[in-house]
């Protein structure tokens, strides 16, 4: 029991910096609120005997080492925040956009369409970070609350991403599992579909019965915009050309620099007075100087920009934050490896690990314990690969022994990880796309409905047996 202390002060921490910081709790309480939960954790390895401080340094200085590739990505996404909207291709997605997706349509085209880009590319973040934050646009414009518009963009992402053999947690899944990657992706399918057409309903229900200002809006927005950019479809050139690369599975780090740098030179030669005022806002420099255009592209990259559309709920959403914008969401990714490195090096995980696998009876107990399990290591680890890595392990051996083929854990993990990940506030990828969004973690859980019916799908799966194999 000593094991679950530092888990009840993280929860009691949380759910109060939850109740006084609101949805600035990521800014800095909830980063606190990790270390202080470390700090118990080695408490409770000092008391018990079981702290090696070696040990502790190692595996805090591992799990931060292991996050370096996913701090890399969410400053190039920042960056591509900035260049996307400020050289106009997010601008123009939403103009074009607004025009095709009807407002008691819009949620459950924008799952579909969210579900399509990210099962062709493979990747929940990017499909977020470029169409999702243009959804995000044309939502607003139809008069949809945000949680309602994130939950429909989220929903189709991480649906697209489960199911798409491009996907590296589809791939870590299998392969860790020791599940062909194919056989695992049709197996998730009976539980991953009739989660998403559930959602899809809802969405789509939710959407015919909203009263929603529609048009007026939309009219509002598209003048705005077409006043502040410059709407051309030659810069939806840079999406495509993106999405080429992604789907020859160029390395992220090299597609997403050439996004950010594409964009540049989009916004230097579409938007470049818009690019020049964003310089001349804080230097004395003359608004034709020859540095400013440089000057101003850089500061669209890593720092904060603003533009008068001359409307206000236009102006918060072309605001963007750029690489500083990332800042807080790095911070609280190495404070979260702070506390699972100090679980590891105390025993206290292992310890956890002990008392799950003593619950496991027969299949229904079995895969949701691993469901579980998994969602435990998102809320403790709060990395998603770590939490399908973690969970494999943990039941790797009992599977086997049980004479379960290994696509049953395979799926299990994914239904467990892949899809909570995002629900969780601290874990990397709810911190991602609540920082690329702009919408709290806790304002768009409740309408992320596939994340939310998924594990609940593969135990009722578990529970009925249904095409549950065992090894010849």
């Amino acid at each position: 029991m000593l094991a679950l202390i530092p888990f009840i002060v993280l929860i009691a921490l949380i759910t109060c910096c939850v109740a006084v910081f609101g949805n600035s709790t990521l800014d800095g309480a909830s980063q606190v609120s990790l270390l202080a939960a470390s700090a118990v954790s080695v408490l409770v390895g000092k008391f018990s005997g079981r702290l090696d401080w070696e040990r502790l340094e190692k595996e805090i200085t591992d799990k931060v080492a292991s996050c370096v590739p996913a701090i890399i990505i969410l400053l190039l996404i920042g960056a591509i925040g900035g260049t996307w909207m400020i050289s106009g291709i997010v601008p123009t997605m939403i103009y074009y956009g607004m025009q095709i997706l009807q407002p008691e349509w819009f949620l459950v085209s924008s799952s579909l369409l969210c579900a399509i880009v990210s099962l062709l590319i493979g990747s929940s973040w990017t499909t977020v970070a470029t169409i999702g934050v243009a959804l995000m646009g044309i939502g607003k414009a139809h008069g949809f609350a945000d949680g309602w518009i994130a939950g429909s963009i989220i929903t189709g992402a991480y649906f697209g991403d489960k199911l798409s053999p491009l996907s590296d947690t589809t791939v870590l899944a299998s392969s860790v599992a020791g599940t062909p990657l194919f056989t695992h992706i049709r197996y998730m399918m009976n539980t991953t579909i009739p989660s998403f057409v559930l959602s899809l309903f809802i969405f789509f229900v939710a959407g015919l019965c909203m009263n929603v200002s529609g048009t007026a809006n939309v009219a509002d927005f598209m003048q705005a915009l077409s006043r502040s950019f410059l709407i051309s479809p030659w810069l939806l050139l840079v999406p495509v050309l993106t999405g080429v690369m992604i789907v020859r599975r160029w390395p992220s780090l090299v597609v997403l620099f050439l996004a950010t740098l594409l964009a540049a030179v989009v916004a230097l030669a579409f938007q470049q007075d818009l690019v020049c005022r964003i310089a001349a806002e804080d230097n004395d420099m003359q608004f034709h100087d020859a540095l400013m255009p440089y000057r101003g592209i850089m500061q669209v990259c890593y720092g904060n920009t603003s533009v008068a559309t001359g409307l206000a709920s236009l102006d918060r959403l072309v605001e963007t934050s750029g690489m500083a914008g990332m800042m807080p969401t790095i911070w609280l990714i190495i404070c979260a490896q702070t506390f699972g490195g100090s679980l590891t090096a105390t025993g206290q995980l292992e310890d956890i690990i002990r008392m799950v696998l003593k619950c496991v009876r027969g299949t229904a107990s079995l895969v949701a314990s691993t469901v579980g399990a998994s969602f435990f290591f998102n809320v403790a680890m709060a990395d998603q690969y770590l939490s399908i890595m973690l969970a494999t392990s943990m039941f790797k051996d009992t599977y086997r022994d049980r004479g379960y083929e290994p696509r049953l854990l395979s799926r299990s993990c994914e239904d467990g990880a892949t899809v909570t990940s995002v629900l969780v506030p601290w874990n990397t990828c709810g911190l991602t796309q609540s920082t690329v969004l702009g919408v709290s973690t806790l304002t768009y859980l409740p309408y992320c409905f596939f994340n939310i019916f998924s594990p609940f799908a593969s135990i009722i799966v578990g529970m009925l047996g249904w095409r549950i194999y065992r090894r010849k």
